[in-house]
């Protein structure tokens, strides 16, 4: 999330932001978002989440392999054995099945998508369409 869209909506209470992942192009994708809430429990989401945009290769190139997902932890410092046991439990599993799903229903298709309202933005969105998609929102909402 943009820093200025926090600053401005998040911290004043005008807007509520929900993060959640959606694994839809295989195996590998499911891996790394059950991986990003093995680093939530850590408290390191958003550092895991941004590691593994900066990581990515092909689609099921082995990219984020299990191996792999695990040593972008070891790179950020998490603890590795909680980590890793979160990890091959595969304790986010049925979560990440689940808000794929809810994404799926709610007709969105690829990442990033933002749902602001009844708006539905995809693709990367600059600061200013993003704060005229919220502002336009708050005033149906008022």
């Amino acid at each position: 999330m943009q820093p200025e869209i926090e600053e401005k909506y998040v911290t004043t209470g005008q807007v509520q932001l929900e993060m959640r992942v959606m694994a839809f192009i295989g195996q590998e994708s499911v891996s790394a978002a059950e991986a990003a809430e093995c680093a939530n429990d850590q408290g390191r989401f958003f550092d895991y989440h941004d590691k593994l945009f900066e990581e990515q290769g092909r689609e099921n190139s082995g990219a984020f392999s299990i191996d792999n997902l695990k040593g972008l932890a070891v790179e950020l410092g998490l603890n590795a054995s909680t980590f890793n046991s979160c990890l091959d439990s595969h304790k986010y599993a049925e979560q990440v099945s689940l808000e794929t799903e809810e994404a799926g229903k709610a007709g969105i298709k690829s990442t990033p998508s933002f749902v602001v309202g009844e708006t539905r933005l995809t693709g990367l969105q600059s600061f200013d369409e993003l704060a005229r998609t919220i502002d336009e929102e708050l005033k149906k909402a008022s």
